[in-house]
């Protein structure tokens, strides 16, 4: 009972530390609320996250916010067409002083890195990124680079413009986390986003944001994960739900293992930003439809009658029956 009580007086703490993340976050972005908490929970479960959006609806501001917020070394890959591997993981030179191969770093190298509109650069770079995403490691030249433990990409993409884009590799999909989408703002927030502008004292500037959190403070709430209970029916109704995309004459590729794993530990980040210390079913339908919706390849037949994924997916989502 005594290590119970313990738990919940920490989870007070943790929720404080998160609250001050969100005000900190609502201080610069009008609304949003949803897109921010999403991607605390990924951050929290040590995830990737690919943000889609329309230009200027605040995606890489929301990125660069986090990162200033989080005491963490941030670094930011603008891509293009013409960007090779090598500009983003780093060149090995010669050092003529020592006659030895020195490597130096390239702007992968980081805690938080935002790339901006990822889908600019063709297969070759983003393939560049397969190994970091998934193993927190660059292997170049053959040695092994290791990334730190709060190693976090957040991508940003739009969907309007197909010029000058390339289509994301299936397998690079998989390795984010979520995929968030932020739309328009509400015109009650367009009216707050008009009225910031046009008095200026209440625009804050990033570099003034003081950090809310340190890389050590995020790495120590990390730990209270393991702590999330979950029921055995939960992981089942997890289960059946990844079943159902790969059953679905709708779905032409379904989700992986992966996606059951990234929906779970999901669920227990989002959990924990609601302060509670365990799992409930409407935690995972919540976080559900962002961890599969990227993951999931529609069948043309669906495609034309114009079906998207995330429609499907919450379909998909409907048919499992609820654990009681």
């Amino acid at each position: 009972m005594e290590e119970y009580i313990e738990q919940r007086v920490d989870l007070t703490l943790f929720s404080e530390k998160i609250q001050l993340l969100r005000d900190q976050i609502a201080s610069v972005i009008v609304g949003q609320e949803q897109a921010v908490d999403l991607v605390l929970t990924a951050i929290l479960a040590n995830g990737h996250v690919l943000i889609e959006g329309v230009p200027g609806v605040a995606k890489t501001l929301l990125a660069r916010l986090i990162a200033q917020l989080i005491e963490a070394k941030f670094s930011r890959i603008q891509f293009t067409p013409d960007l090779m591997p090598s500009d983003v993981l780093g060149t090995t030179v010669f050092n003529m002083k020592t006659s030895e191969f020195d490597f130096h770093q390239g702007p992968i190298f980081a805690d938080v890195v935002l790339v901006d509109e990822i889908n600019r650069a063709p297969a070759k770079t983003q393939a560049a990124l397969f190994e970091v995403m998934e193993e927190r490691q660059v292997s170049v030249d053959g040695t092994t680079h290791r990334m730190g433990e709060l190693y976090t990409i957040l991508a940003t993409q739009n969907p309007v413009e197909q010029e000058g884009t390339y289509k994301l590799p299936e397998a690079q999909l998989d390795r984010f986390l979520m995929k968030i989408t932020m739309g328009y703002p509400s015109l009650e927030e367009e009216v707050a986003i008009l009225e910031r502008h046009h008095t200026n004292a209440k625009l804050i500037r990033l570099e003034d944001i003081i950090p809310a959190i340190t890389c050590e403070e995020l790495l120590s709430l990390r730990t209270f994960m393991s702590q999330v209970f979950v029921e055995p029916s939960l992981l089942k109704y997890i289960a059946l739900i990844v079943e159902q995309t790969r059953t679905s004459k709708a779905v032409y590729l379904g989700a992986s293992p992966r996606a059951s794993v990234a929906m779970m530990q999901s669920a227990k980040a989002y959990a924990l930003l609601q302060g509670r210390d365990f799992v409930t079913p409407e935690d995972i339908k919540f976080v559900a439809p962002y961890v599969l919706q990227h993951r999931l390849i529609l069948t043309a037949e669906a495609e034309m009658e114009g079906y998207s994924p995330i429609k499907v997916t919450q379909r998909l989502i409907d048919k499992v029956e609820v654990p009681q």
